[in-house]
């Protein structure tokens, strides 16, 4: 196949209407499917790391999301007894890294990604979920089919491998939710603070806003209650250092989720004719790597470029998968060392992220992106060399 027009993306998460924006600029006919009746906004909030906000400049988004996010220059991190143990300088890599980092409620950040997709007219199709028969379908009817529908239950990844690929437990569990604080509580700071086997991380956002995560050790236990879960973390965290304590006093009951966390193995390829995968789908990441829409975003990037250059589609993708997989793996990789540093009960506290600087953690995630930095949108199409 030498050209390619018509593109489905299945999955309305960041990576596949990021893809469909940038994809629809460059003049693809764009539909996306969608199984939820709406954009989903589950979830507490994103950390966009410096190459996330590369690609959303690219995407003229950036200006919206500093506006609706916070940039804290500092993550602090902490022992249970509120002892600091350890102090990561943030502005320090978005000054090498040429971007700010930006933290963002998810209910906001997809609400800017719709909004663009309304601008463009995207085609959209909610509340259909996917069969491999639909899949099937799709590769009729379009050039191009995309999964961007999760780490979970991907239907288009179970299309491509015929043996189920099954997504790992890493053993713990992440209690999420969002909640008001007084500023000075966090001083414009991410704060990190860890017990061996335990983890509590909060992020501030905007004036009184932050997302957090309780994290423990533990088993799937698939018939507790969420009750059950909620109770456990305010008994575990309940005397924990004094932002943990406001937190647990003050969160929007409505925005707490209950996760048990897995990732994937990287996978050996990610396409198979005229299907791919991209996202979480293709290479979800632990929490703990920080990267997770970060890559997301990367990917739709990299692909909506590839895909401008005209070649022969298999070779575009087979390219794409090349540039990708080494710096997706890295983040799975690191999400993994970080899990079992904390979470394997013999923890002690390190500087975040452990024995790497500004600089090598700058040069780690604008990998790829430097010869490409600055460009701009224009015209409503992606200026791409």
């Amino acid at each position: 196949m030498s050209k390619t027009n018509r593109i489905a993306i299945v999955g309305a998460g960041v990576a596949g209407i990021a893809l469909a924006v940038l994809a629809t600029r460059q003049g693809y006919q764009v539909s996306l499917y969608e199984r939820d009746n709406q954009i989903s906004s589950i979830g507490a909030g994103v950390t966009l790391w410096p190459n996330a906000m590369f690609v959303l400049q690219q995407m003229g988004l950036e200006e919206e999301i500093k506006r609706m996010g916070g940039r804290p220059g500092l993550m602090r991190q902490f022992d249970h007894y509120g002892v600091q143990q350890g102090e990561f300088n943030i502005e320090e890599v978005n000054m090498l890294s040429g971007f700010s980092s930006v933290t963002i409620l998810r209910r906001d950040l997809m609400s800017i990604l719709a909004s663009a997709l309304d601008t463009l007219g995207v085609e959209r199709h909610f509340g259909r979920p996917m069969t491999l028969q639909d899949i099937a379908g799709l590769k009729q009817k379009f050039d191009l089919v995309v999964g961007a529908d999760g780490r979970m239950n991907s239907v288009v990844r179970q299309a491509l491998y015929e043996e189920e690929v099954r997504p790992c437990y890493q053993g713990f569990i992440n209690v999420i939710g969002i909640s008001q604080l007084q500023e000075s509580v966090l001083e414009h700071s991410i704060h990190d603070v860890r017990a061996p086997g335990e983890r509590f991380g909060i992020v501030p956002v905007r004036g009184d806003l932050c997302y957090w995560a309780g994290a423990w050790r533990t088993d799937i236990e698939k018939g507790r209650a969420l009750s059950a879960w909620y109770d456990e973390m305010h008994n575990r965290f309940l005397n924990w250092p004094d932002p943990v304590r406001h937190v647990l006093k003050s969160y929007d009951s409505a925005s707490l989720r209950c996760i048990f966390v897995h990732d994937l193995d990287p996978l050996p390829y990610w396409h198979r004719g005229n299907v791919l995968i991209i996202g979480d789908a293709a290479h979800a990441s632990l929490p703990t790597s920080g990267q997770g829409a970060c890559q997301a975003l990367e990917d739709a990037w990299h692909l909506s470029r590839l895909l401008g250059t005209g070649g022969q589609l298999d070779g575009v993708l087979t390219d794409f998968y090349q540039q990708r997989i080494a710096k997706t793996s890295a983040a799975q990789a690191a999400g993994r060392q970080m899990a079992q540093r904390i979470f394997s009960g013999a923890a002690e506290p390190t500087s975040p992220p452990s024995g790497i600087s500004a600089e090598q953690l700058s040069q780690l995630w604008m990998q790829g992106l430097e010869p490409i930095k600055r460009q701009s949108v224009s015209s409503g199409r992606m200026a791409l060399r």
